[in-house]
């Protein structure tokens, strides 16, 4: 038997790089897994791709997530598996010139969607359910320009402890995973061209202790131990993946 047979798993933010690399690897083992996305004929081309199930919706928009609940408690009964995943790092802007467009586009997907999320994810999650947030290294970085897109993270941690706590009882578990360096497409969405992002990619690889930059999979791997049985006594941990970068 596989290791997620007769699972049932939700992704936000699952038609590219670590939440579509995550769903495909839920898939393999055998759960039935729901992914969302803001794009229709992304998220559907992806599920197509995969064996997962497309569901239109965006992670800041609260009444999305609740349709989105709805259905799949419908369709499916409780969630197994939750994996926030949807993000994004924003215009990389120094505090003197951010602007509230950019705060609340960041806020409302990286903190606030993902809050109430979690929120209205509870009553579907099964006892015994392992929630997976997406964090970064840079939760606890402190670098120029990236102001806004570290406090979301910063924000996202606090609240994945505290749900940890409150939802022991019931035997869910939740955790983060925070990545270095991946290899997403989360980069291109900041703006940078593909001349920048080489010589960025090349610089980072020069910091990087084992000289590699994160994969989709890399990251995928580890979210998908955390959803297994074997991580049964593994809650309110970040586990940070990046090639040493932090040491």
């Amino acid at each position: 038997m596989k290791r997620f047979s007769n699972k049932i798993a939700l992704v936000t933010g699952g038609n590219s790089g670590i939440g579509y690399a995550t769903a495909r690897e839920l898939v393999d083992e055998g759960a039935t897994v729901i992914i969302t996305g803001r794009r229709k004929e992304a998220i559907e081309k992806a599920a197509q791709e995969i064996g997962a199930v497309p569901f239109v919706a965006d992670q800041a928009n609260v009444e999305d997530t609740k349709a989105l609940l709805k259905q799949i408690q419908q369709a499916y009964g409780p969630l197994d598996i939750l994996f926030i995943n949807a993000g994004i790092t924003g215009e990389l802007l120094p505090i003197e010139q951010m602007t509230e467009a950019n705060f609340d586009a960041v806020m409302n997907i990286n903190f606030r969607g993902a809050y109430f999320t979690l929120s209205q994810s509870i009553p579907l999650l099964k006892d015994g359910a392992s929630v997976v947030i997406l964090s970064s290294m840079v939760a606890s970085t402190y670098h120029p320009n990236s102001s806004v897109y570290q406090a979301s993270k910063a924000a996202l941690n606090s609240i994945a402890k505290t749900a940890a706590n409150e939802l022991a009882p019931r035997k869910i578990r939740v955790n983060m995973v925070s990545p270095g360096p991946t290899q997403t497409e989360v980069m291109k969405k900041a703006g940078l061209d593909e001349a920048t992002l080489d010589a960025l990619y090349r610089n980072l690889t020069e910091m990087i202790p084992l000289r590699k930059i994160g994969t989709p999979e890399d990251v995928a791997r580890l979210v998908c131990y955390l959803c297994e049985d074997s991580a049964s006594f593994i809650t309110g941990s970040d586990f940070v993946i990046d090639g040493g970068m932090t040491l």
